[in-house]
């Protein structure tokens, strides 16, 4: 019922910029709350920021002042824009939505930050 597509990834120099988005099925406005996931190898995934519905944010203190959730409703997409990247933010980001007790992933898209 819920579908989550991100697109975004890709390489880029420590201090650079990247937009991921997330792109989902419908309306976006029957979502409760919409969120970014992020997972390193022989990491845990862990919570990097979310946007409730009524389009309040909360972000990890790890990103907090670089990072920023939006959202184009029209489009039915989540963004997340990304600023002075390091070399530790490269990961696997996952985009998640919660509906009805249940949370659904996209498929995640890789962020690799590396001179």
């Amino acid at each position: 019922q819920v579908q989550l597509v991100e697109s975004g990834g890709g390489l880029v120099q420590p201090g650079g910029p990247l937009r991921l988005s997330c792109a989902a099925s419908g309306s976006i406005f029957r979502l409760n709350v919409m969120g970014w996931y992020r997972q390193a190898p022989g990491k845990q995934r862990e919570w990097v920021g979310s946007m409730h519905i009524g389009g309040t944010t909360n972000y990890a203190d790890s990103v907090k002042g670089r990072f920023s959730i939006s959202r184009d409703n029209a489009k039915n997409t989540l963004y997340l824009q990304m600023n002075n990247l390091k070399p530790e933010n490269t990961a696997v980001y996952y985009c998640k939505a919660f509906l009805r007790g249940t949370d659904y992933w996209g498929q995640g898209t890789q962020v690799t930050v590396s001179s």
